[in-house]
């Protein structure tokens, strides 16, 4: 009789606690993922409040301080231009994880509305939207966004673009394979019986099963955005000078190779702990939410 009354409390406070607290009692335990998101947290905190942390400004040469090592003035050390390289990085992440979070949330916000229309209504429209979604996925990421940019020209705004629209496909699929599981489910053939509007039926119903899914991809994306802009400013179709972007910082320090390295090093560094931290946050998220794997 005492361990019935003991288990009953325990089975009781496990039925009525919210979604929100059985997903942070989860998340909770990996500690890995919640380390990647208090150092993400950092990195995008020090990015916003650049202009007070930033010792120099980022696009201003110092001619008196050029290739200058890593000192007690210089904690990065400086550029061909005297520029410092710390300055630079900080400013740099604004752009960087600016273009990653603007363009998987453009790109994932059209890619979830055209999943959620192709996996409900089915039939003509289901064919087109995902055949025009084959053709993107045909290309390489990198080679689809180096078109995009080489049509529309070099420019962080046009990266966006070009990084936006290689990610709307695979959202597509991804919500289009859940919502053809939910429409399914007991509880929205239920709604349907009693009257609820497509529309609705689609908003309440459908779309809240396919965000766990979506925002786990979305944190792994990120990363994938960031380095794809790194890649096209590297090349030159990116951000352009003095922009103190991560990936055109590479591509400024790569002659210098093997006799100043800290204009390679330093944003090497921050691209990879970045990234890092995004996907083993995404693999936290992804146990954290997926009820599959409990």
């Amino acid at each position: 009789m005492s361990e019935l009354a003991a288990t009953k409390p325990a089975t009781a406070d496990r039925a009525i606690r919210s979604p929100l607290g059985e997903f942070w009692r989860r998340l909770r335990t990996k500690r890995v993922a919640l380390a990647a998101g208090v150092v993400l947290l950092a990195i995008v905190l020090v990015c916003v409040f650049a202009p007070w942390l930033a010792p120099y400004n980022p696009t201003t040469p110092d001619y008196q301080a050029i290739l200058a090592g890593p000192s007690a003035t210089h904690w990065f050390g400086t550029d061909a231009y005297g520029r410092d390289i710390l300055s630079r990085v900080i400013w740099g992440g604004r752009i960087s994880l600016w273009v990653g979070f603007v363009s998987v949330t453009l790109g994932g916000a059209v890619g979830v509305a055209l999943g959620l229309l192709s996996g409900y209504l089915g039939g003509w429209t289901d064919s087109v939207i995902m055949r025009l979604a084959d053709v993107l996925l045909a290309f390489p990421g990198i080679l689809l966004a180096i078109g995009i940019v080489a049509v529309l020209g070099p420019g962080v705004t046009n990266v966006i673009y070009a990084v936006a629209v290689f990610s709307v496909p695979v959202f597509a699929r991804l919500v289009r394979g859940s919502t053809l599981a939910l429409k399914q489910s007991v509880y929205v053939q239920a709604s349907r019986s009693i009257g609820v509007r497509p529309v609705a039926l689609v908003l309440r119903h459908i779309l809240p099963g396919t965000l766990p899914g979506v925002i786990v991809y979305m944190s792994l994306r990120v990363g994938t955005a960031i380095l794809t802009a790194a890649a096209l400013s590297f090349i030159g179709l990116g951000a352009q000078p003095p922009s103190p972007e991560w990936g055109a910082m590479l591509a400024d320090g790569r002659s210098y190779l093997g006799v100043d390295d800290q204009l390679t090093l330093f944003p090497g560094i921050a691209i990879f702990v970045t990234v890092l931290a995004l996907n083993l946050l995404g693999d936290g998220l992804r146990d954290a939410l997926d009820q599959r794997l409990r």
